[in-house]
């Protein structure tokens, strides 16, 4: 057993006195609105709260802060393993031994060879790469589930921030190195060591950690599968733009995803493609032929409890679609607005929409 595995966890000050949510970067996040959304909720009565489409976890996070028995749930790995650092943890933190550690190469673990083999030139440098498939392979030796979830969380944070525009969607890793004018990104930050990243960020997510109290939950299921009622019911699912283009947040980031299921990865992958995406059948939440009836089977298992969703006024359903489905369902729905904001990434303004149906 290696040194990492038997530190005892100290809760820094900072932690007891006023947990933080992490910066994060990822297309979709609600951390911007989570004071909007409570400010529209914060009458309803309510206890339990299911986070149906738990992605960064800023809501789940908010309810957590709000002293609700939360259970965070999302369909893809990596965003469990935030699920489960953030919020299901209560008291456990990396300490700088542990992610010392994490840093150091060791005797008697067998280090593979994966991302530089499959992925050179595709998103990071080859020294990075060799980086990479050290970390995960140290963190896959963590035993302590909370501490290797805090190392994957700080892991995707290093490795979104050092992409331009964030993602994993094309094979652009000359974007870095290019010597243009820019008019997103900062070099600056794609060069910095991905072990400096590594520490800042393990240090936003020991801040954000927590105990409220109430016994919180992290899964990783189908929306429409996960067992018991709830009080509450959060709901942020992909958007699909009046065009009919789905935010298909496994393909923008597969290569999270992949970090998670390391010794299998390589038989996962289209090879097909050159950014090296994962093989994956097109998810209902991002076809505008299926969405309709997603909607319908996802408000017709949850009708029981209060149900609150995030949505925006220009996509598929229409706002009014969207309306008349959850009507279906309750008597009562209320509509709220937000004008005029703007998601990161995205190129036009939209209004945030909240329906609530009690």
């Amino acid at each position: 057993m290696h040194k990492a595995q038997v530190i005892q966890s100290e809760l820094p000050l900072e932690v007891k006195k006023e947990p933080v949510f992490p910066s994060t970067r990822f297309q979709g996040s609600k951390a911007k609105l989570v004071d909007w959304i409570w400010d529209s909720i914060q009458d309803l009565d309510f206890d339990t709260a299911l986070d149906a489409f738990g992605g960064t976890g800023a809501v789940s996070h908010l309810l957590k802060r709000k002293e609700k028995r939360v259970t965070y749930n999302d369909s893809l790995k990596f965003n469990y393993f935030i699920g489960l650092a953030l919020i299901e943890n209560e008291v456990e933190v990396l300490s700088d031994e542990d992610v010392d550690w994490l840093l150091e190469r060791h005797d008697g673990i067998d280090y593979r060879t994966t991302i530089q083999d499959t992925f050179r030139e595709i998103y990071y440098t080859d020294e990075e790469n060799a980086w990479l498939d050290q970390i995960v392979s140290n963190i896959t030796h963590l035993t302590n589930p909370y501490k290797q979830a805090l190392a994957y969380f700080a892991l995707f944070q290093a490795c979104i921030i050092k992409r331009p525009f964030n993602l994993f969607h094309r094979k652009n890793l000359y974007i870095r190195f290019r010597d243009v004018k820019r008019s997103f990104g900062n070099k600056v930050t794609w060069d910095k060591p991905f072990d400096q990243w590594f520490r800042h960020f393990v240090s936003e997510a020991n801040g954000a950690v927590f105990d409220n109290g109430r016994k919180n939950k992290a899964i990783n299921l189908n929306p429409l599968q996960i067992p018991g009622a709830f009080d509450l019911v959060y709901i942020d699912t992909p958007y699909i733009s009046e065009k009919g283009v789905g935010v298909d947040y496994l393909h923008f980031y597969h290569f999270l995803e992949g970090l998670t299921m390391y010794t299998e990865w390589p038989n996962r992958i289209n090879y097909g493609r050159k950014h090296r995406p994962l093989k994956t059948i097109r998810s209902e939440w991002v076809d505008k032929n299926r969405i309709h009836d997603a909607f319908t089977k996802l408000f017709d298992r949850y009708k029981n409890s209060i149900l609150v969703v995030s949505y925006r006024d220009n996509g598929i359903p229409s706002e009014q679609e969207l309306f008349n489905l959850l009507r279906q369902y309750k008597q009562k729905v209320i509509e709220v607005k937000k004008r005029n904001y703007k998601y990161v990434l995205s190129t036009y303004s939209s209004s945030e929409l909240l329906f609530i149906a009690p």
